[in-house]
Order: structure tokens, then C-alpha cells, then sequence
């Protein structure tokens, strides 16, 4: 059977699933052909500005669709997802760092700025290999992936669930926060890592590398989004739903509840790791801050917004909220968070299934 096959099967009676990989394919080939090919001059040519910032929330994206499968399918609000997309970060930055080499300010060949300005001697062991691109794109998986196996084994095994799972999540990036402010901790501190110049050996800030960025980021959603919903349309997805819908049902029925919640968020933590490494390359840092617990509210609020339990609507509020966030920031930032903050009082009390279950409401009552 061929792939494209497969692939129409699994989004069968999915209408959304495939305007959403229409627009992606769209948006993924056309904006980087469009630059390239159309004179500055016309209005449809994208700047290199407008590719960095549509790559940016293509990561916000891809993001929102690993919270989207734990929290829209499986029932476990997390508040602390954030944390693996920064932990994916990280891993990225460092790499990023040691490609530096004697450009730095201080020219040492091996030890980045902020450790040289610190007096450090050495490189932390957990720096060591990093500066191999297959070495840290591994990291990227197993950092995050490792954390939400530990944590998740904790918190599952002792049945922690509802608000009190939400709670320890937010504790958890928070503490994530704290520590990587600290000096000691060899992560650049509050400054974080930046000064990136190339990747791979291009230089990071030339038109080619970032349309090469955009397009890898417009491939990594594509798989994620296809990923996933793979998983909620397998049997391993019914049976998540059955959990979210009736845990002690599915207990009762024989299902290991725990195990299947578990790999879900191993699974989804390892997606929003690769999120956070698209993410850094093409805005230039990674700083303590990606941990902030703000940050994780709002990337619930992308979910809550478009629809939870539809992966398209994670996708879709994560654009609109973004977008939103981009023009209030510029014109009044001072109103950016009541802002937020009204928007998602909105959708909770008036719009339960977010964006999407509004239109697929009003497309019911046209028919």
C-alpha cells in the first residue's frame, strides 16, 4: 500500500485534518518560494522577518498539539509543559554555543563567553559532546523525554490527577526556572545562551539558512501533527479517550491506566522538546524566562482557545493567540494580559470546544 494511501486512510472523515495539512503544505512550499522568486516590491512577497516570525509560531504550534494530546485527549491538564520546551531549547543553544569556537568574545576555542567571563576552567561534563549535531539533536529527545518519564512515573504511580497534577507541573517548571538562573548551574544564567552564529556550518543569519529552518519546521509539525493524530485514531488513542472519559471504568475493565498515561507523556514531552529546538535557532536565544509559568498558562490558553481534543484547533489557537500577542505587544503591551486573560474567561464560559466547535456549530445550523 502506498504512503499516500496510508495517509488518506488516516485522515479519512477528518475534513479538518486535511484543510489543516493543505494549509501547512501551502504555507511550507509557497512563502519560501515566494521570497525567493517574487521582487521585493509585491505585496505577496514575505520579508525574512515574516518567515522568522511564521517559523516562530509554527514551533508555538507544534507545541500546542503535544499539550493538545495529553490534556484534549487524555484528560491530564499540564501546566508545565513549557518546561520540555526549554529543556529541547537548551539542548539546541548549547550546540549552538559550541559552534562559536574563537569568534566569541574571548576567543577561546571551547569554553563560550559566559563561562570564560565566570573564570571556569573547564566545560561542565554535560557539555561534553555537545557540540556534535547528532549528539544534541538526541539530547533534544532524551532530556525532555527522561523528564517526563521520571516525573510522569512519580505522579502516575502515586495516582496524582485533576488540579493537583496541573499544580505540581507549574511547580516543577518553576523550580526548572530557579535553577537555570543560578550562574553555578552553567547554563549563561539570566542571560541565557545566545550570540548563535551558524548551524551546521551556515551562518545562521543568511536568507538560505532561514528558509531552510522554516521549511524543516513546517516538516517537523507536518510529522508531529500526522503523529499524533495516528495515536488518537489507534487503538491506543481509544482507549486514552476511554480513560479521559471514565478512568475507573477503563481501570475496571483491565486497562494499566497508569502505563498508557505514562507514554503519552513521555511522548508529548519529547514533542514539545523538538518544539523548543526549532524555536531557538530562529529567534537567536534561549533564557530561563521559556520556564516561566506565564508562559505555560498561555500555551494552555492557545489549546482552550482553538479547541481542545481537535488537534487542528491547538494549531489554529496557537496562530490566533500569537498573533494577537504580536500586535498587542507592539501597540498596547501595557494591555497584553488583561487581554489574555479576558479572552480565555471568554472561550471558558461561552465557548467550551474553543474555535473550532463555534464554526463546526455554525456550519451545522447553515446545513
Amino acid at each position: 500500500m502506498s504512503d499516500r494511501s496510508v495517509l488518506s486512510r488516516l485522515m479519512q472523515h477528518d475534513l479538518g485534518s486535511r484543510i489543516f495539512l493543505g494549509l501547512l503544505l501551502l504555507v511550507g512550499a509557497g512563502m519560501p518560494l515566494a521570497h525567493l522568486l517574487l521582487p521585493e516590491s509585491s505585496f505577496l512577497h514575505p520579508s525574512t522577518y515574516t518567515l522568522g516570525l511564521v517559523g516562530k509560531y509554527m514551533t508555538y504550534a507544534l507545541l500546542a498539539i503535544s499539550i493538545d494530546l495529553i490534556w484534549g485527549y487524555c484528560g491530564i491538564l499540564s501546566l508545565g509543559h513549557t518546561a520540555f520546551f526549554a529543556l529541547g531549547g537548551y539542548a539546541m543553544g548549547m550546540y549552538l554555543m559550541r559552534q562559536i569556537g574563537t569568534r566569541g568574545v574571548y576567543g577561546d576555542p571551547v569554553l563560550p563567553d559566559f563561562m570564560v567571563f565566570l573564570s571556569w576552567d573547564s566545560l561542565p561534563w554535560y557539555w561534553l559532546g555537545m557540540d556534535m549535531f547528532w549528539f544534541a539533536m538526541l539530547m533534544v529527545l532524551l532530556i525532555p523525554g527522561l523528564l517526563a518519564l521520571v516525573f510522569g512515573w512519580l505522579a502516575f504511580r502515586s495516582r496524582v490527577a485533576g488540579v493537583y497534577f496541573s499544580i505540581i507541573t507549574q511547580a516543577l517548571t518553576f523550580a526548572l526556572m530557579l535553577a537555570f538562573f543560578r550562574n553555578e548551574m552553567g547554563f549563561g544564567g539570566n542571560n541565557g545562551l545566545t550570540d548563535f552564529k551558524d548551524i551546521l556550518g551556515y551562518d545562521l543569519q543568511a536568507t538560505s539558512t532561514r528558509i531552510g529552518l522554516f521549511v524543516v519546521t513546517a516538516v517537523a509539525l507536518g510529522l508531529g501533527y500526522i503523529a499524533c493524530h495516528w495515536i488518537v485514531r489507534s487503538r491506543f488513542g481509544r482507549v486514552i479517550t476511554a480513560i479521559r472519559d471514565g478512568e475507573g471504568r477503563a481501570r475496571f475493565m483491565g486497562y494499566r491506566v497508569e502505563h498508557y498515561k505514562l507514554w503519552l507523556f513521555v511522548f508529548s514531552g519529547m514533542l514539545a522538546g523538538v518544539a523548543g529546538a526549532l524555536y531557538v535557532p530562529q529567534v537567536g536565544i534561549i533564557n530561563p524566562g521559556e520556564f516561566a509559568p506565564l508562559n505555560a498558562i498561555e500555551a494552555v490558553v492557545w489549546v482552550a482557545v482553538g479547541g481542545r481534543g481537535t488537534l487542528y484547533g491547538a494549531v489554529m489557537g496557537a496562530v490566533l493567540v500569537n498573533y494577537m500577542k504580536t500586535y498587542f505587544t507592539v501597540a498596547w503591551p501595557e494591555a497584553w494580559l488583561y487581554a489574555l486573560g479576558t479572552l480565555f474567561v471568554v472561550v471558558t464560559l461561552f465557548l467550551p470546544r474553543g474555535v473550532v466547535g463555534l464554526l463546526e456549530k455554525l456550519r451545522r445550523q447553515k446545513t
